[in-house]
């Protein structure tokens, strides 16, 4: 069964998945004043280039966001100075703005209104031709929009889907109504991001409990679990002072991910690297001897590789395209069975995935569509200290983890200093405003010793307890 565990705490929401207590996925936002995926706004057309058939549209940041025009989108008609609604379905990657379309969409848990078309269509995974039958001469669609059940929606009444639909059209209709009443480019709608889309998305009947550490995100949770009838989930407030991912141990598994280096079980590995184009994934067999063949061991590793690639995509986020250098294999039948294992790994994957047949070099091609960043940008930011070739810890993350960390001390034994060891690389930030350094780690009424260390990949925080101990680190101390 899965557990699902959302912390909140200033302006980062983290949620992770757990199916049978080993972490599935996990998904970070943070508040911003960036446009993010299913946002919709008003916007002006600025410019047209016919060459790339796109056009730029203001949406009311610096960066004009892009749009590809087709007759599918009926779109080909527009002219610079028009206003148009639109959504936003990629975010803004560096130097290029956010990818938009004017085929505006509003989800809901068992339905999606669409304006692309304005029939009703299913989703691939229902199969059951009779619901489709009775479906089709039941529902209560507007003449004016498109409905595509959702594959919970198999599982409900035909009522529910009706008012769902209706509720989705009310929405539809203010959003409209809004676009025509504005002049500027402006931010019309937007959901709750990531919480309401892991709501939607991946709240099945194989959830059995939500843990939440913010009593606003309690509330609203739990009146979501009451309006949708077929959620058994129970949800739980998490009211200790250590943070909830620390105290899971989700904490660490998230840290694991800057490791491009992942140990399978039968003794092989995979090396996942990054390229300004794509993401590279190497499978080597290791210390995997156990099989007396050549052909055995390959075909058992790329087995385990296979399972764990897919796993490690959703975790770290990877998108866009992801190549895979599988070990050889000659047997068709045992390369179409490495393709089942990794196809399997997405099966409830909810970004859209593709997965290409073996090349004649074993390679394997995955298109991953991207929503939102990848982990580790989160987590990590360049390092200036090797001119940007290098990463390290965010500052802000470090300072948390620490605090977990100081949390935990406080919790067991009566402490008044505390000694921690940490890389020269934070040196100038954290002296330049020790004061905010010692307040983010909630250590504002403890003596406090810090240690610079050259190499240091992670960090180290004790208690002192002795007297020698504290005389011992005087050149350290640094507040109280």
């Amino acid at each position: 069964m899965k557990k699902i565990f959302i912390e909140r705490k200033s302006e980062l929401l983290r949620i992770a998945i757990k199916n049978n207590e080993r972490l599935e996925e996990c998904f970070i936002e943070e508040e911003c004043n960036f446009p993010t995926t299913s946002q919709i706004y008003k916007g002006i057309v600025k410019n047209i280039v016919p060459a790339i058939k796109c056009a730029f549209v203001d949406i009311g940041f610096k960066k004009n966001a892009y749009m590809y025009m087709d007759t599918k989108y009926n779109n080909t008609k527009l002219k610079k100075g028009d206003e148009i609604i639109v959504e936003i379905i990629k975010e803004q990657v560096g130097e290029k703005g956010p990818k938009v379309t004017n085929a505006i969409t509003i989800p809901g848990r068992y339905t999606v209104l669409t304006t692309l078309g304005k029939n009703i269509s299913f989703s691939k995974k229902i199969v059951n031709q009779e619901f489709k039958f009775f479906a089709k001469g039941n529902l209560i669609k507007p003449d004016n929009i498109g409905i595509m059940i959702r594959t919970n929606g198999e599982n409900v009444d035909i009522s529910i889907l009706n008012m769902e639909i209706e509720k989705l059209y009310k929405t539809y209709v203010e959003v409209i109504r809004e676009g025509n009443v504005v002049i500027k480019p402006k931010l019309i709608y937007s959901d709750k991001g990531v919480l309401d889309k892991i709501l939607r998305d991946n709240l099945q009947n194989n959830v059995e409990t939500i843990v939440v550490n913010e009593e606003e995100d309690y509330k609203y949770i739990k009146n979501y679990i009451k309006k949708n009838v077929d959620i058994k989930a129970t949800i739980k407030l998490y009211e200790e002072t250590r943070t909830l991912f620390d105290f899971e141990g989700i904490e660490k598994e998230i840290l694991s991910l800057r490791n491009n280096r992942v140990a399978l079980s039968c003794g092989g590995y995979i090396v996942i690297e990054r390229t300004e184009a794509m993401y590279v994934v190497d499978v080597n067999s290791g210390k995997n001897i156990k099989n007396n063949s050549i052909d055995k061991t390959a075909f058992a590793t790329n087995l385990q590789a296979a399972a764990e690639i897919g796993r490690q995509i959703r975790l770290r986020n990877l998108s866009g395209i992801v190549v895979v250098d599988f070990i050889d294999m000659d047997m068709n039948a045992q390369k179409m069975k490495v393709l089942d294992i990794l196809k399997e790994a997405f099966n409830d994957d909810k970004n859209k995935t593709v997965i290409y047949p073996f090349t004649e070099l074993s390679l394997v091609q995955i298109a991953r569509r991207r929503r939102g960043k990848p982990i580790c940008e989160y987590i990590e930011e360049t390092c200036d200290l090797c001119m940007g070739k290098g990463k390290r810890l965010k500052i802000t993350y470090i300072k948390s983890l620490i605090r977990n960390h100081v949390i935990m001390i406080q919790g067991e034994q009566s402490i008044n200093d505390i000694y921690i060891e940490i890389s020269d690389v934070y040196k100038t930030e954290i002296l330049g405003d020790i004061v905010s350094f010692i307040k983010d780690i909630d250590a504002l009424d403890k003596t406090i010793y810090v240690n610079f260390i050259h190499g240091l990949d992670y960090f180290k925080v004790e208690p002192l307890v002795f007297a020698y101990q504290i005389q011992n680190l005087q050149l350290y101390k640094v507040y109280g």
